[in-house]
């Protein structure tokens, strides 16, 4: 599993009172959700936004979800937004990256005397799809490592 961090505007009518905007963080809190926030005093009402931070393998079905039950916990319109991710280097993370692009790959790691060499395996088929630079970089940023792309 991956994990997200999905931005979500609580306030777009900027009608949250601080205690209401602190309850409301409360509440999320209390379903278990790991909120980042910043303190019911800044930002303005009308730019309120919170970070929610989850474990998931599906996370664009989850930000619906952390949207609907941040809409109940502040009694607003909430919108999910920007959503990113936390890398550390895991195969999660790798398979992760291939499926935002929709593929699929095989993972293999090794060791070499400037550090680890990541190997990902994509079908051939994928070759003309998908740019191979794209994903490259994308998991070369994700892993932080020497990254390889083998088609066959």
């Amino acid at each position: 599993m991956r994990t997200a961090v999905i931005r979500v505007g609580v306030d777009a009518a900027g009608e949250l009172t601080s205690d209401r905007y602190a309850d409301g963080i409360r509440q999320l809190r209390g379903l278990g959700y790991q909120v980042v926030a910043p303190p019911s005093q800044t930002p303005p009402g009308h730019r309120r936004e919170i970070e929610v931070v989850v474990q998931t393998a599906d996370p664009g079905a989850l930000a619906d979800t952390v949207a609907a039950a941040a809409g109940t916990a502040f009694g607003t319109d909430c919108t999910a937004g920007v959503m990113t991710f936390v890398s550390r280097g895991t195969d999660d993370d790798v398979l992760g990256v291939l499926a935002g692009f929709g593929l699929a790959g095989v993972v293999h790691r090794s060791s070499t005397p400037d550090g680890e060499l990541v190997t990902v395996t994509l079908p051939a088929t994928e070759q003309d799809r998908v740019p191979e630079s794209r994903v490259h970089t994308a998991l070369v940023s994700a892993l932080n490592s020497e990254v390889r792309l083998v088609f066959g």
